[in-house]
């Protein structure tokens, strides 16, 4: 299966999806930059929605984030920001650390990992027929053998 590119630039790519999963890069604030950490998540997490669009799928089938925090006493900012965003019951798996980040004004960077629902499902069809292809074969096998201790 062929890599699909979202924004490649000349260091990195916005978005990779491969294999019905979009790996996201690390957003930092474009926006908020130099703000407060609640004003940079929000920023940050509106870019996600958004590449998570163009990915073809959205913020309820993230499986990973990973966030980085200049200040982990920023914490609880970050996370007033994070539980608005997050659909209850469908949060991903995630951690949090405290980090130097590219430049100064920059306090919060946040990478996603999101299944593509929809090539799950597509591929999930796709294989149905060649289960059923093989029971179909087996039951063939089993009767034919129990014919032939029949005579």
């Amino acid at each position: 299966m062929a890599l699909k590119r979202i924004e490649p630039g000349k260091r990195m790519s916005a978005a990779v999806i491969h294999n019905g999963m979009a790996y996201l890069a690390g957003f930092v604030a474009e926006k908020a930059a130099g703000k407060s950490v609640a004003e940079q998540t929000a920023d940050i997490l509106a870019q996600i929605d958004v590449t998570l669009k163009r990915a073809g799928t959205s913020k309820t089938n993230i499986v990973k984030a990973n966030i980085w925090l200049t200040d982990i006493k920023t914490w609880a900012e970050m996370n007033s920001e994070w539980d608005k965003w997050v659909v209850p019951g469908q949060t991903p798996a995630r951690a949090t650390v405290e980090s130097k980040l590219a430049a100064p004004g920059l306090d919060v960077e946040i990478m996603v990992e999101a299944a593509i629902v929809k090539t799950a499902r597509k591929a999930a069809k796709a294989a149905r027929p060649a289960k059923k292809s093989a029971k179909k074969s087996a039951k063939k096998v089993a009767k034919k053998a129990k014919k032939a201790k029949r005579k």
